[in-house]
Order: C-alpha cells, then structure tokens, then sequence
C-alpha cells in the first residue's frame, strides 16, 4: 500500500508544478494587460496578438467595405447597398468610363396607371392625402370607334414617389431610356408629362420588342447596344430581360396602395450609382441577384441565355 502511495505521489507532483506554473504565467499575463490599460488602452488587434491569437477577418478595415450582394426573390428587394461599397479602380493611364446607360420600364417601376372609370375614389382620396403625385391622361386607344375614329380613353396616373428626383440623379452619371411594352398612343403622352426636363433620351415601345419561345414582348437589349458592359435595365417584370438575365434589376412593383414607397431613391439609386463606377456591371449584377439560377428555376435554360 505504501508503494502505490509513493507512485501516486509521484505522478501527481509533476502535474501540480506544471499547474502551479500555468497559474502564474496567466497571473503574469493578466498584469501585465492592467499594466497596458494603464499606460493608455490597447486595441482589440493588440490583445488579440497578445493572447496569441490571429486578427479576425470581421475586424480587418477592408471587410466593412466589401459588397454584401444577395439574391432576389421576385418580389423583393434588399434595402440598400452597404456603406462604403469598393468600385472598380480603373488606374491612372485607364480611359474615363462612359456613361452608364440606365434602360428604365414604365409601368409598376416608375408609375402605375387605372383607366379612370374604374379607380375607386377611395384609392385616389388616400393616395392625395398621402402627396402621392397623380394626373389624368387621355390617351388614344388602338380601338376604333363605331365612325372608324380612335376611341379615347382616360387613364389616372400616379408618379412613384421620388420620380423627378431620381431621373435628376441618373442623368448625371447616366444615358437614361425608357423602354415599355405598352402601346406609343398611350406611353408616349404619359412620359411626355413625367420628362418635362427631357432628361429620357429615346423611348421605345412594344414594337421594339421581340417574342420569344418563352414570352412575349422581351425587351431585346441588343438593340441598344452592341457591348452590354455597361447596359443595366430596371424592370419589375423579370421576364423582360430573359435574353440579358445578367444585365437586369428586377425591381418591386409599384401600385398606388403604396403611398410611402421609397424604392427609387434609397434602394435602386445607390445600386445604379455603384454600377457606374464598374468596368463591367455584369458580374455585380450575377453576385447580388443570381438572375440565370432564377431562370432556370422557372424552367428557361441556360444556354438560352446570352
């Protein structure tokens, strides 16, 4: 019994000298962190050093500036872009970029339009009392009346909030065009009374789209351009830009139930203004919305896609 008493003795002696010296080097190492905070506060990277461990990627200066793209379900949209987003640095001796050239759609992304007829007053009454922007059109129909004249028709047109503002904005650093499936007697008054400043350089309307085996009137941005590097459409209807998937925005849709809606100006202006500043907006785009995976969802191939 005594020899197993001696051995165990043993045994344990060793362990309880090296505990002893781990306590006093954490005492050691405690004192000398007071001693720091005395001599003036150290930085998080300092005591994560001192502790022997490596600074976390999350507190390096260039992860807060690093773009946090999503993808986007098709009815929403993320808030806005991070602060302090990197752009594409195009060097010294690099040509200046050219302007951005912004395809913009009509409907549901920068108004929404009710035959008047059919508007119920209170829809209108809460939008006026809301400041929500909105005229009367009357617009030549494709119809014919019983003498063979143009049936006319009128429309109520309400503005998405911050409209005037935002076309301001993007004709800075942007060649804006409006691209619509609607008809010109109808599309062509109403975007006159929207661009009174001309800040909308060409108008195109459904004739300017094609048909697809998947849908019809695709806007086909082809026709704009040659180099899509630096196209972007914004159109809340997905399927519009099917033929460009990596070129487009797909944005919420606006209705007049929608007083406060702010996604011009805080959501699709910062993203546009980041784009400008891109080589190549494509690989922005394919980041943050995922557009093709979204296609081929929905049962479109992706070599279909250009």
């Amino acid at each position: 019994m005594a020899e197993i008493e001696r051995a165990a003795a043993e045994v344990y002696a060793p362990r309880s000298a090296q505990l002893w010296r781990a306590l006093m080097n954490w005492l050691e190492f405690f004192f000398d962190i007071l001693l720091q905070i005395l001599r003036g506060t150290p930085c998080v990277p300092q005591l994560l050093s001192s502790m022997g461990l490596a600074h976390h990627r999350l507190l390096s200066p260039s992860s807060s500036s690093s773009p946090s793209f999503k993808p986007l379900p098709l009815v929403e949209l993320p808030l806005r872009l991070e602060d302090g987003v990197a752009a594409d640095d195009p060097g010294p001796d690099s040509d200046p970029l050219e302007k951005l050239t912004v395809v913009l759609d009509l409907d549901e992304t920068l108004v929404c339009a009710y035959e008047t007829a059919s508007l119920p007053s209170m829809i209108r009454t809460q939008a006026t009392e809301a400041g929500l922007k909105w005229f009367e059109l009357e617009c030549v129909s494709s119809d014919k009346e019983c003498d063979g004249k143009p049936k006319i028709s009128y429309v109520t047109v309400f503005e998405r909030p911050g409209l005037q503002e935002f076309l301001k904005q993007i004709g800075e650093f942007a060649v804006v065009i409006l691209f619509t499936a609607g008809l010109e007697g109808y599309a062509r008054p109403l975007v006159d009374r929207i661009d009174v400043d001309n800040r909308i350089s060409l108008r195109l309307y459904r004739p300017s789209t094609v048909s697809t085996e998947f849908r019809e009137h695709v806007k086909d941005l082809s026709r704009i351009s040659k180099d899509l590097s630096r196209v972007v459409i914004v159109d809340n209807n997905p399927f519009s830009f099917l033929l460009q998937p990596l070129n487009g925005i797909p944005c919420v849709p606006f209705t007049a139930g929608q007083p406060y809606d702010d996604q011009l100006l805080e959501v699709l202006l910062p993203l546009l203004k980041h784009l400008s500043q891109q080589k190549d907006v494509r690989p922005v785009l394919h980041e943050r919305f995922h557009m093709p995976e979204w296609f081929q969802m929905h049962g479109l191939p992706a070599s279909d896609f250009k």
